[in-house]
């Protein structure tokens, strides 16, 4: 039997397939990024599914539900699978922005905002630079590889008409949003100790020298030494993000496991 007979055999199969890889497209980083064009990410994901579909064909699927509305919810169920996978992704990277918005409030950046094009969202400046150089590491060690083989492992772990929605994938999905600001805060700790010891230099200026105006000189000191700390973390912030990325393969596999059946 060749791809063709298959695929006119299974169409509906093949669809359940298609649509769970479609879910990862709508918001994982970079995969989901709004400045790719809708036809290539569509397209791109109907050619993940030709290649996938022979090997999940052959696990020996139970028959697909004769009703439309039962065959409905397992669509909009392989579309939320697909949708995790991504969410996953883009909560461990919102962890930046969370880093990087704390950042500017203590620098004075507060009131400072960009474009994100790739959510198209106003983003923090810091936080805006810290998640563009993520995202240019992130593709550079191949690291959108992890969420398709993520994706391709997903069909062995969890096959098609057998994920389970229960009180586990709510506990999973309280922890990793949780988690996001304890990672923005790690982030951000480095600046935020040194934006502290500034103020409790400034503070004791203050005491000793009245006839000084604080808020002249303490402004533009905040800044310079925000400036100079983020570029003395610059160099561990790759050992930063080989957390985030391994914590990315982590928690998708974790919360695969917490559908399956």
């Amino acid at each position: 039997m060749d791809l063709f007979d298959m695929l006119q055999n299974h169409v509906g199969l093949f669809l359940l397939v298609l649509t769970r890889i479609s879910g990862i497209f709508l918001i994982s980083p970079f995969l989901g990024s709004v400045n790719i064009p809708v036809n290539i990410r569509v397209g791109t994901a109907f050619f993940i599914s030709i290649v996938l579909f022979p090997v999940i064909e052959m696990q020996g699927l139970p028959a697909l539900p004769q009703r439309v509305d039962q065959y409905a919810a397992l669509v909009v169920a392989e579309l939320l699978i697909g949708w995790m996978i991504g969410f996953v992704g883009y909560v461990l990277f919102s962890a930046i922005n969370v880093g990087g918005q704390l950042i500017d409030m203590q620098v004075g950046f507060a009131t400072i905002s960009v474009m994100d094009p790739t959510s198209g969202q106003q983003v923090p400046l810091v936080g805006s630079f810290l998640y563009n150089l993520c995202i240019l590491i992130f593709l550079s060690v191949n690291g959108h590889y992890i969420i398709l083989s993520a994706l391709s492992e997903s069909f062995m772990a969890v096959p098609a008409m057998s994920a389970q929605f229960d009180g586990r994938i709510v506990m999973f999905m309280i922890d990793i949003i949780g988690g996001v600001f304890a990672t923005g805060l790690k982030l951000a700790l480095p600046v935020l100790f040194a934006i502290l010891l500034t103020n409790v230099g400034l503070g004791v200026l203050a005491r000793t020298m009245p006839q000084m105006n604080i808020f002249v000189v303490g402004i533009p000191a905040q800044i310079i030494i925000g400036i100079f700390v983020i570029g003395i973390m610059l160099p561990f912030y790759a050992l930063f993000l080989d957390v985030i990325f391994n914590e990315l393969y982590g928690g998708i596999t974790a919360m695969l496991r917490a559908i399956s059946g």
